[in-house]
C-alpha cells in the first residue's frame, strides 16, 4: 500500500497548533502557580503590622511589672508566653476573609453546614466574622434573623465539600480559619480557575487568528484581566466567568458539528444557566446561546439544553425559598414603598448592643453617583475604567468589529453575541441603575459586574492584535496595553477589595 502524501502546508498548520497549545498550558501553569500563591498568604497584611505592634507594647509592659515583682528566669517567660496567647486572642484583627462580602458568603456556608440553617446571627458574636452584606427578616417561627444577602445556591454546594472537611479534620472555619479557609479557596477558586483558563484557551484556538494574535489573547486571559485579582477570596465573579468559558465552548462546538450531541447540549445549557445564576446580567447570554442552537439543533435544544438550563433555575429559586421562604432572592427585597418587604432597613443587637443596619446609611462610594454622565464617564475612561484600567479591551472591540465585517459565520456570530451582551450590560449599570447602585462596584479594583465577560473579550483579541503584530510599532502598542492591563490586575496583589490605581492615584494628586 502506498504511502498517502503529506500536505505540507496541512503538517506546518497543525505543528503550529501543537506549539501555540504547548505556551497556552504554559501560561495557564503559571497563572495557576500565582493564584495558588496569593491564596496561601491571604490575609489582612494591613492588619497583622497593627496587631504585632499592640501585643509587643502590651508585653513589654506585663515583663516591667512581672520583673518589677521579682520574677525572672523560665517562670518569667512561661508567664509571658501565656500572656501573648491571651492578648493576641483579645487583639486578634488578621483573618483570611477580606472584605464584607466573602465574609457574608462564608458565614452563610458556615451557618448551613454547622448549624443547618442559613441564620448567621450567632456567628456574627464571633471576632472577626462581620459582615455589612447581610439581610433581616422573620423565621419561619416569627422571629428576626440575619442572614447573608448573597443568593444561596452557590453557598449550598460550598457547604458540602466544607461539611465533609470538617468530618474528616474536626477543623471549622472557627477554630481553622486559615488552613480550612485556604483549603477550600484552592479547590473551589483553583478548580473555576483551571476551568476558565482551559475553556478560553479552547475559545481562543478555534476562533483566533494568526499565532501571535492567540499567544497575545492567552496572556491576557492568564494575566491581563481582574479577574486574577479575584482569586484570593471567595467570590462569584471567576465562578460565572468560568461557566460562561465553559457554555461558550459547549455551543461553539454544537454549532460547528453535524453530530448528534445531546449530552454536551445538556452540559452547555447548565454552564450557561450557572453563569445567570451568579451574574444576572449572563441570562441575556443563555437565552442567546439557546436561541442560536434552537434554530439549528431543535430537538437537542428541547431534550438537552433547556433541561440543563432549567435544572440550575430550579435549584437556584428552590435554594433561596428553603433559606429565606421567598422565591425572590434577598436583593429583590428592598422595596421603598412597603417596608416590611425592605430586607436592608433594619436593626439588631450584637453583643448585647443595638445596632444599624449599614444600608440605612451608607457611606463613601456606597452612597452612590448621582450623575448618570459622571458615572458613565468613570465606568468607561475614568477612575474606575474598564478602557483605562483594561486598555487591552480596546483590541477586543476592534477585533469584534473585524470579525463581524470579515470573519467566518460561526465567528462573526460569537463576536455578535458578545458585543450585544456587553451592550446590553452597560446599558443596565449605566442608565438603569438607581442613584444607590452605581457605586463602581463598591470599595474594589474595578467593575467587577463585567468581569464575567472576560473570556468572551478575550476571544475578540486575536485578530486585532494579529493585525497590529505586522509592525513593530503596532506589536509594541499591543504590549504595551497588555502591560497596562496587567498593572491593574497586579497591583491589588494580595486583596482586591481596595479602590483600583487611578483612583488612588487621582486621589493623591487632589490630596497633594
Amino acid at each position: 500500500m502506498r504511502n498517502s502524501p503529506i500536505d505540507p502546508s496541512t503538517s506546518h498548520s497543525n505543528n503550529a497548533a501543537r506549539l501555540r497549545w504547548a505556551v497556552y498550558t504554559v501560561l495557564i501553569a503559571l497563572a495557576l502557580g500565582q493564584a495558588a500563591g496569593k491564596i496561601l498568604a491571604v490575609n489582612s497584611v494591613d492588619l497583622r503590622r497593627l496587631e504585632d505592634q499592640r501585643v509587643k507594647i502590651a508585653l513589654e509592659r506585663e515583663r516591667v511589672r512581672l520583673e518589677a515583682d521579682g520574677m525572672t528566669g523560665v517562670a518569667l517567660e512561661l508567664r509571658l508566653e501565656a500572656v501573648e496567647n491571651e492578648v493576641r486572642d483579645q487583639q486578634r484583627l488578621q483573618r483570611p476573609f477580606l472584605s464584607a462580602n466573602d465574609r457574608s458568603r462564608w458565614l452563610a456556608i458556615r451557618a448551613l453546614a454547622e448549624q443547618g440553617t442559613f441564620e448567621i446571627d450567632r456567628l456574627l458574636e464571633e471576632r472577626t466574622w462581620d459582615t455589612i452584606d447581610m439581610v433581616q427578616h422573620a423565621n419561619r417561627d416569627g422571629e428576626l434573623r440575619l442572614y447573608s444577602s448573597k443568593p444561596p445556591l452557590l453557598m449550598v454546594l460550598i457547604a458540602g465539600p466544607y461539611w465533609l472537611l470538617m468530618q474528616l479534620t474536626g477543623m471549622t472555619l472557627g477554630t481553622h480559619p486559615y488552613a480550612v479557609g485556604r483549603t477550600l479557596l484552592l479547590a473551589i477558586n483553583g478548580g473555576a480557575l483551571a476551568l476558565l483558563l482551559s475553556m478560553t484557551a479552547v475559545l481562543i484556538e478555534r476562533h483566533g487568528r494568526g499565532d501571535l494574535g492567540r499567544l497575545l489573547a492567552m496572556a491576557v486571559a492568564c494575566f491581563g484581566t481582574l479577574l486574577s485579582a479575584f482569586t484570593p477570596v471567595l467570590n462569584n465573579h471567576l465562578i460565572a466567568a468560568a461557566a460562561t468559558a465553559a457554555a461558550c465552548v459547549g455551543w461553539s462546538r454544537l454549532r460547528a458539528s453535524d453530530q448528534q450531541l445531546s449530552k454536551l447540549s445538556l452540559l452547555t445549557g447548565i454552564a450557561a444557566a450557572f453563569a445567570a445564576a451568579n451574574e444576572l446580567p449572563a441570562l441575556g447570554l443563555t437565552v442567546l446561546l439557546g436561541a442560536s442552537l434552537a434554530i439549528r439543533r431543535p430537538l437537542e435544544t428541547l431534550t438537552g439544553y433547556l433541561p440543563g438550563a432549567a435544572l440550575v433555575g430550579v435549584a437556584f429559586f428552590a435554594t433561596n425559598y428553603w433559606a429565606h421562604d421567598s422565591w425572590r432572592p434577598p436583593y429583590a427585597h428592598r422595596s421603598t414603598v412597603d417596608p416590611s418587604d425592605n430586607w436592608y432597613d433594619y436593626e439588631y443587637t450584637l453583643n448585647g448592643r443595638t445596632r444599624e443596619s449599614y444600608w440605612r446609611n451608607p457611606k463613601g462610594v456606597d452612597i452612590g453617583e448621582p450623575s448618570k454622565g459622571v458615572y458613565a464617564f468613570h465606568t468607561l475612561v475614568g477612575k474606575y475604567g474598564v478602557f483605562s484600567l483594561t486598555p487591552i479591551w480596546v483590541l477586543s472591540v476592534a477585533g469584534g468589529a473585524w470579525l463581524i465585517a470579515r470573519g467566518r459565520p460561526l465567528d462573526r456570530e460569537l463576536a455578535l453575541i458578545t458585543l450585544a451582551i456587553t451592550a446590553a450590560c452597560l446599558v443596565f449599570y449605566l442608565g438603569l441603575r438607581p442613584q444607590a447602585d452605581r457605586n463602581y462596584g463598591g470599595a474594589t479594583s474595578g467593575l467587577r459586574w463585567l468581569f464575567w465577560l472576560a473570556p468572551l473579550w478575550v476571544t475578540l483579541i486575536p485578530p486585532a492584535a494579529q493585525g497590529l503584530s505586522r509592525r513593530r510599532a503596532g506589536l509594541a502598542l499591543a504590549c504595551t496595553l497588555l502591560v497596562l492591563s496587567a498593572l491593574s490586575a497586579a497591583y491589588p496583589t494580595w486583596n482586591p477589595w481596595q479602590a483600583p490605581w487611578i483612583a488612588d492615584w487621582a486621589d493623591a494628586l487632589v490630596g497633594s
